[in-house]
This record gives C-alpha cells, sequence and structure tokens, in this order.
C-alpha cells in the first residue's frame, strides 16, 4: 500500500540530495533551475530544495580550493560515559570497558603510525583533523594525551586548515583535557549539549545538566579555540518551547558553529526498540515525531532564528529512521565552514579514518569511492591486528596509484 504521508524530500530518500543538485549544477544549470527541478521532478519541497541548492553551492565552492592529493584524518574513539537512549554505537559505559581502554589505545598508536608512514611515502596532505567516536574526551586524561601525542609526532600537519575534537559529553570536559587538547593543536572543539532542558536529557539518558555545558563552554572560551555546539529537534519529551529555548541559549554562547539534528533512532537504541514494539519501520518512510510536536514549525524557526543571527547553512545529510522524514543540517558564521564536515559528508576528498568504527573513504580521480571500515566496538577493534595490515595495504595501493 502506498504511503500517504508527504516526504519533504520528496523521493530524495538517500543520504545526500545535495549530491543531485551539484550534479546538476556543474552540468551548468543555474541554481533558479535546479530548485525548480527538485521540487517538480523530484517533488522536493521549496524550502528543501532552496536549502539544498544553498548547501551545495557551498560544497563546490570548497571543492575548488582542494588540491589532488589533500585528505582527511579521522581518529574514531569509541567510549561514551553513558549510553544515550536514541544511540546503539557504543555497548558500554566507559566504566563498564575501561579495562579496555589501555589496550584499545595500543592498537590505535600502531595503526596512527603505520598510516602516518603512508601518508609521509606517498605525499599526501592532510588538511583536516578530526576526532570523533563516541566521546573522545570520555578517555581519561592519559589516554588522551597519548592518543593526541602520537598524532602530534607520526603526521606531518604543516598543510592543517582545521583540527577538531568532539568533546561532546560537557560532563567529560575538564582543564586538564583542554589543555591536552589545545597544546596537541587542536583549534575547534564540539560541545553537544542536545538540549538545555534537564527534562528532556534526563529522557534521553543524559547526565550532564544545562550547567555543565554553561560550564564547559565557559572553559572553551578561555582557549580561544572555536566552538561547535550541536542541539537535536524531535527528542523524547521536548516542545516548541523547550526547543527554542535550547536554541536562544546556544545562540547566547556565540558558537562558531551550530549543527541542528533531526532525531534519528540507530537500530538496537531504547527508543528504536520501543518504537518497533508494535508495528515494523520502514527506514525510508518518515519516522513519527512525540506527541505534540510539529518538526516543520520547529526547523523554520530555527532557520529563521539561526539567519537572524548571521549563521547559514553550510552542509546538510539525512539518516534512515528520521523523525518527520527531515535532515540534519550545519550552520556556521561566515568564514568557519566544517572543513572535515564538508569533506566527508559531500565527499570531496579521500577520508583515512582511524581508530574504532572509523570509515575511510578513497576517492578516486574519476570520482569513484571505496569504503574500507575498522570494527566498531573497541573489543572487536583490538581483536583486528591482520585486517588493519590489509586496510593498510588497500590504502597504500590508493596513494601511490595518485603519483
Amino acid at each position: 500500500m502506498k504511503s500517504k504521508v508527504k516526504h519533504p524530500w520528496g523521493t530524495l530518500t538517500g543520504i545526500r540530495p545535495t549530491k543531485v543538485a551539484e550534479k546538476l549544477l556543474i552540468k551548468g544549470k543555474s541554481p533558479q533551475d535546479v530548485t525548480c527541478i527538485l521540487e517538480q521532478t523530484y517533488h522536493v519541497s521549496p524550502d528543501r530544495a532552496a536549502l539544498c541548492v544553498e548547501t551545495a553551492l557551498t560544497a563546490l565552492a570548497f571543492k575548488n580550493t582542494l588540491a589532488s592529493r589533500d585528505i582527511a584524518l579521522y581518529i574514531g574513539i569509541p567510549f561514551c560515559p553513558t549510553r544515550c537512549a536514541y544511540c546503539s554505537f557504543v555497548s558500554n559505559s566507559v566504566e563498564r570497558s575501561f579495562d579496555l581502554i589501555d589496550p584499545f589505545t595500543d592498537i590505535l598508536i600502531n595503526e596512527i603510525e603505520t598510516m602516518a608512514k603512508i601518508v609521509k611515502e606517498t605525499g599526501l596532505r592532510i588538511i583536516a583533523v578530526y576526532i570523533g567516536g563516541g566521546t573522545p574526551t570520555a578517555l581519561p586524561p592519559h589516554a588522551l594525551n597519548i592518543v593526541m601525542t602520537a598524532l602530534e609526532r607520526s603526521f606531518d600537519f604543516t598543510g592543517l586548515r582545521e583540527y577538531t575534537v568532539e568533546a561532546g559529553r560537557p560532563d567529560t570536559i575538564t582543564e586538564e583535557k583542554l589543555e591536552i587538547m589545545i597544546r596537541s593543536g587542536a583549534k575547534r572543539i564540539c560541545i553537544n549539549p542536545q538540549s538545555m532542558s534537564a527534562e528532556v536529557l534526563s529522557a534521553i539518558g543524559r547526565s550532564h545538566s544545562p550547567e555543565d555545558v554553561d560550564i564547559a563552554v565557559n572553559m572553551v572560551k578561555k582557549t580561544g579555540a572555536a566552538l561547535n555546539m550541536d542541539i537535536i529537534a524531535g527528542l523524547p519529551g521536548d516542545t516548541r518551547e523547550s526547543f527554542q529555548k535550547t536554541l536562544d541559549l546556544i545562540l547566547d554562547f556565540h558558537p562558531e558553529n551550530i549543527t541542528v539534528h533531526t532525531l534519528s533512532l540507530k537500530k538496537g537504541s531504547r527508543l528504536m526498540l520501543e518504537k518497533t514494539a508494535d508495528h515494523k519501520l520502514s527506514p525510508y518512510d518518515p519516522l513519527p515525531p512525540p506527541d505534540g510536536i510539529n518538526l516543520a514549525d520547529i526547523l523554520e524557526h530555527a532557520s529563521h532564528k539561526l539567519r537572524e543571527y548571521e549563521y547559514f547553512p553550510y552542509y546538510l545529510y539525512k539518516q534512515k529512521y528520521m523523525s518527520g522524514g527531515f535532515e540534519n543540517t550545519g550552520w556556521c558564521l561566515p568564514g568557519h565552514e566544517g572543513i572535515y564536515n564538508l569533506c566527508m559528508m559531500e565527499e570531496l576528498c579521500t577520508v583515512l579514518a582511524l581508530g574504532g568504527g572509523g570509515v575511510t573513504k578513497l576517492v578516486t580521480a574519476d570520482g569513484r569511492i571505496e569504503r574500507v571500515i575498522n570494527a566498531k566496538y573497541p573489543r572487536e577493534y583490538i581483536m583486528m591486528t591482520e585486517k588493519i595490515k590489509e586496510k593498510m595495504g588497500r590504502i597504500n595501493e590508493y596513494a601511490i596509484s595518485l603519483q
């Protein structure tokens, strides 16, 4: 039976709807023509079509700044303080898997050193580094220091344009960890409160408070690092009023980047299990938002508010099981586009990924993409020594082919 639900993205069910717009723009179509094609051919709503074209233009402008041997580097740290209700990524908290941190770090250092040798010998140039997860700052200071020191010691960062650490949970940020990050070269820190409502934070299993966010932001501000902050629309217990308050409080911090996510459920997450208890969900049908939530209204308000504060959208992507069938959008102040985000989400250059859950994307000269995936969970990653050797061999072949 055909769904009667109208998708804001029409027939564009893929993760990267901007790809369609980019191809049309490259062929010489005007932004106005591309907007009309998205609306009339792909049945995209007018506001999403305009958003798609705007972000596609930003991606293409950034692509013109890249050289053929420019790459990004990702390091995955698959540990978190607790597991959020909407997430299935980490099966154990740091407290429950503390004994895995040191052996995980040992394997990661080996992978860093091996990858660095390939990068140096083949003349690749790293323009962006992103340490993500998980929650990298869930690591104790000694482990964080070991990883970041190894990166700085092993790779040539003279061509670096951006160095980001995702300190997602504000309650994992300390002055000691920030000092390690800044000393090692990080100049962009992500704090992801998701909501500034204590009730919503409790509902999604976050152990931090809105006050913790304020403390963490002030600590980051003192370092002089740029700040990215993530929030999520459509969380359990959220309302139009509480989401608007969250956005207002985030804007008061004046971060260089704000990412507005729409709730997306992961397989195996607590919320997904609750949603599928009574009926099966299709990943391509819009996930019903929480009762009383008008996501279109909330996201439209966020868009107007962000533009009022001189932010503009520079990248977007979709995921499966998204509330209302909407999207995640990265906003920034002029001149503060997240370079790694553009490289990774728009697939503009090769991304070499290390650590737990890292997905290497090898972008060939003709635009083909080959993925090489690391094990997601710490214990699995620790046991994949031989697979890492195979991975390094493939990456070496790729890098040599560019010479």
